[in-house]
């Protein structure tokens, strides 16, 4: 038998199982279901689809940075001691710079929430 027919018949074999999986799962399922909430159980206040306000992006923005800064801080940790005071005099500079962001955001007001 040549090659090509036989990687043909498993093919066949394969999409028989699944559009056969697909059938009696389609046959089995419950009529009149109706999808509700996911986890919670109580109905959403909004759509799912709604916008955000835009604080909310200004301190997902200071959270980065934060999140940032400990992606950071364990590869110098780990090699602090052997470069020196090379390596915490850069990461007191980068948290002085973190610091002056954060400064600035508080400063225009990004985050007050009242």
């Amino acid at each position: 038998m040549p090659p090509h027919v036989v990687v043909l018949s498993v093919l066949g074999l394969v999409a028989a199982v699944v559009a056969g999986v697909y059938a009696v799962s389609f046959a089995a399922a419950p009529r009149g279901f109706v999808s509700g909430p996911f986890l919670s159980g109580a109905r959403p206040a909004e759509h799912a689809l709604s916008r955000y306000h835009v604080r909310w992006y200004a301190v997902s923005m200071v959270f980065l940075a934060f999140d940032m800064e400990m992606v950071f801080m364990y590869p110098w940790a780990l090699v602090v001691a052997s470069i020196g005071v090379k390596a915490v005099v850069e990461m007191f500079a980068f948290l002085a710079l973190l610091l002056v962001g954060v400064l600035y955001a508080w400063r225009e007001g990004a985050l007050r929430w009242a």
